[in-house]
């Protein structure tokens, strides 16, 4: 991830764009307390396919809150409360990232590796605007899919944890574990299909 140092003066001139529901939210049932997302379909369509059917299939179920960069983010994804990995992953997806969507205070976006269409079940809150994380001329950023629109005070509780727990990113993770119970997308129609075909040119 790229280095999450954020200038207060750049922030300010910062045009916000903020997912938007277009009808989906997706609630997640924490040992905190409930996070409720509004999905963008309009802007992310195959970043919310994706996330909504690994919701579907209850991966997330019994995962972990195991990564949080203080003043910046929250992640969960695949982790559980031993550290250790779940399987279920699907082929990743393709990159969303310029949407014009950006990583501002509550955007839900997907984490990757380096390789921008690398993005599977990872993903994190920001509780901070993150300028650095967003798509740019230069540079490809996470692809954000989704906004807090209520709960965003659990998601202040689990970064407020004091850290040291085991996880795959070593002392990042809460001592106390917050454990994702469940991911339900309320009042949805079908799951709609999920597109893992990259853009052309791409490998």
């Amino acid at each position: 991830m790229r280095h999450l140092l954020i200038a207060s003066a750049f922030l300010a001139a910062l045009p916000i764009c903020i997912a938007q529901a277009s009808g989906e939210q997706a609630v997640i049932a924490t040992s905190l307390g409930d996070i409720t997302i509004a999905l963008d379909t309009d802007r992310a369509p195959k970043t919310v396919a994706n996330f909504w059917r690994y919701a579907e299939e209850g991966h997330y179920n019994g995962t972990v809150f195991y990564r949080v960069v203080p003043g910046a983010l929250v992640q969960a994804g695949s982790y559980d409360a031993d550290g250790k990995p779940r399987g279920g992953i699907h082929a990743p997806i393709a990159y969303e990232g310029n949407n014009g969507l950006k990583n501002v205070r509550g955007a839900v976006a997907m984490a990757r590796l380096d390789d921008p269409h690398s993005a599977t079940a990872e993903f994190f809150i920001d509780i901070a605007a993150l300028p650095s994380l967003d798509d740019t001329p230069d540079a490809k950023g996470y692809t954000v899919f989704g906004q807090v629109v209520s709960g965003m005070d659990v998601v202040d509780k689990i970064a407020a944890l004091p850290l040291g727990g085991v996880g795959p990113f070593e002392g990042a993770a809460p001592l106390t574990p917050v454990l994702i119970k469940s991911v339900v997308v309320k009042d949805a129609p079908p799951l709609p299909p999920v597109s893992n075909e990259l853009p052309p040119g791409t490998h």
